[in-house]
């Protein structure tokens, strides 16, 4: 299928590497394709270029660019969770070597930035009831990790244990 946005990563030398971790990270994901710069490039001949990959489907290509550009928070990847096992799972594969943030943020070992999110979270700070959706925005401003019995329970009204 062709994607008609895909996301580029601008790396300085780690394309390969950083498409190889994330490929190991998620299901369903490949290498697509390597590239590598000529004679006539601005880098080494025989470093590679680019590295086009897959995660889960979605498209993404890595370039080593240069040591110029750097990642930083203005731009994230959100990974919806479906139970508590999945975001423990991401937000440990993705923040091994990098820094762990607030609300569910965290950067990789890339210095990419990712939100790692269980699903109907945004349904807890939509209730109806304004105060339901206070509790829950209060527990999660709290957290590191996610906690999504707890962010439940605080919108229920339960005190956190």
């Amino acid at each position: 299928m062709q994607h008609k946005i895909i996301p580029n990563l601008w790396f300085d030398t780690e394309a390969e590497d950083a498409a190889s971790f994330y490929t190991s990270v998620f299901e369903n994901s490949r290498i697509v394709n390597v590239t590598h710069y000529t004679e006539a490039a601005p880098r080494p001949a025989g470093m590679v270029m680019t590295v086009e990959f897959e995660l889960d489907g979605q498209r993404f290509v890595a370039i080593n660019g240069g040591p110029q550009f750097t990642f930083d928070e203005a731009v994230s990847f959100q990974i919806t969770c479906e139970n508590q096992d999945e975001l423990d799972f991401y937000w440990e594969r993705l923040s091994e070597g990098g820094s762990e943030g607030p609300c569910g943020w965290l950067k990789d070992k890339y210095g990419l930035s990712w939100q790692v999110v269980p699903t109907g979270m945004e349904e807890l700070f939509a209730d109806p009831d304004p105060t339901r959706a206070q509790r829950a925005m209060q527990a999660m401003l709290g957290m590191g990790k996610l906690d999504i019995a707890a962010l439940r329970s605080a919108a229920d009204g339960a005190s956190a244990p």
